[in-house]
């Protein structure tokens, strides 16, 4: 089984070169990404292994399907960088739907610790020699309360870290689900009501700037924003102007909706030609990480294996329960999950 792995980092090989020889998966790596520019590099391979910048939209979905390629892999769980109406009849496609909701939840616990209680300030400090306590005050989390969007497996688990520090915890989920100490309120009534709102919901037509300027006008002044789900839940300029006129208290972002061309590259030594996320960074009370709430050892490990298993299960004609579908009829050799 031959696949073509784009958008290679240092760190997938080995988790993927592990569970590729014991279950007889080729990877031919590329640090490209996939697009209509380099889909031709994957002629020859069964299938395709893609990230989240990866582009498979029609155009790239035409040519795989012209080289007879039948099989694109996401090692992630988000798909709104694949156009699944294009993909519907002609490919497959497979995705990791939980590898470790730990993993992002505590990443997003991690970054909201670090801004409200100024831990990136002090450490900067520190590395100088001041030990001065002035404007490193920050507030109890115990007492607040936080708005979770998206009570998926990542919701739930940043969910129960929140309860384990004493906060009071508002939901809003399409489809919520029974959750204990959770209180399950109206979008409008969260933004409200919450003093930290935490994004954890994928991205669709439905969710796309979820958090725009009039959903910041409806939030309490000073609210602390997170979001380590899909950038574009987010309009990047309505939250500037809400930090701006200080109705966003902080901001701690893990993922940007033009991130793209950006994040997990190296351009220290450039200019960086986006204006909003130049001036989101040059904030005091905004930190970014670069989309990587889900690098833990355990969380690359499970993307490994599941994609590799999705692979080999999908080749060995054994069906696979983690392909996705834009209108599922259980033929075509489909056992996945329907979109539509």
């Amino acid at each position: 089984m031959k696949i073509a792995f784009f958008d290679t980092k240092p760190y997938d090989k080995p988790y993927f070169d592990k569970y590729g020889e014991e279950r007889g998966v080729e990877f031919k790596y590329y640090e490209t990404k996939l697009n209509e520019d380099t889909v031709e590099l994957a002629s020859g391979a069964d299938g395709v292994c893609v990230f989240v910048n990866d582009t498979v939209n029609a155009a790239v979905i035409d040519r795989l399907s012209e080289m007879g390629i039948k099989l694109v892999a996401l090692r992630c769980a988000g798909f709104n960088n694949v156009d699944m109406k294009s993909a519907y009849g002609r490919v497959h496609v497979l995705r990791v739907p939980a590898y470790s909701p730990y993993a992002v939840a505590e990443h997003a616990m991690a970054m909201l610790l670090t801004s409200v209680r100024r831990i990136h300030k002090a450490y900067i400090r520190t590395r100088d020699f001041n030990f001065s306590l002035s404007g490193l005050c920050g507030f109890d989390l115990h007492g607040k309360t936080v708005g979770v969007v998206g009570t998926g497996k990542i919701g739930r688990a940043f969910i129960n870290i929140c309860q384990g520090f004493g906060m009071k915890v508002l939901a809003y989920d399409k489809y919520p689900a029974e959750l204990a100490g959770c209180e399950y309120v109206s979008m409008e009534e969260l933004l409200a009501r919450s003093d930290v709102i935490s994004l954890h919901c994928p991205l669709t037509e439905e969710t796309y700037h979820l958090i725009d300027g009039e959903a910041i006008e409806m939030c309490k002044k000073g609210v602390v924003i997170l979001n380590t789900s899909r950038g574009a839940l987010i309009d990047a300029e309505a939250l500037l102007s809400g930090i701006k006129s200080r109705k966003v208290g902080a901001a701690c972002l893990d993922v940007y909706e033009e991130e793209s061309e950006l994040f997990f590259e190296d351009f220290s030594g450039h200019i960086l030609e986006d204006d909003t996320l130049a001036r989101l960074i040059s904030m005091p009370n905004v930190i970014v990480t670069s989309h990587q709430a889900f690098l833990t050892e355990e969380a690359l490990s499970n993307i490994a294996e599941i994609t590799v298993d999705n692979i080999v299960n999908f080749l060995s004609n054994k069906g696979c329960k983690n392909e996705l579908c834009h209108r599922c009829t259980g033929s075509d050799g489909c056992s996945g999950t329907s979109l539509g």
